[in-house]
């Protein structure tokens, strides 16, 4: 995977999607200070309208990529890859 710049806004209630925190937060300066400021993935202010993040997304989306609804994108978000070893898939379980 790349690393992929996201660009989440704020919504009308000011909330945005934190990877960070894998939730949904309220983009106030307390975020910004006790979180955003220490994390390593945080890349800017989003010309104030939110915040810029920079990670590795496992969608197949663009880079730059624009988050504007934080709950769709924290439901997207929440969607893991799964691979099964190859030894599984001929694993036969006989019960007694």
């Amino acid at each position: 995977m790349t690393p992929t710049k996201h660009i989440n806004l704020r919504n009308k209630d000011g909330l945005v999607y934190c990877c960070l925190r894998n939730k949904v937060v309220q983009l106030d300066d307390q975020q910004e200070r006790q979180f955003c400021s220490q994390c390593k993935m945080y890349a800017g202010p989003a010309d104030g309208q939110g915040v810029e993040c920079i990670w590795e997304d496992m969608r197949d989306i663009g880079s730059p990529y624009t988050a504007v609804d934080p709950y769709e994108e924290f439901k997207q978000n929440q969607k893991r890859k799964i691979t099964t070893p190859p030894f599984i898939s001929g694993l036969i379980v006989y019960g007694t």
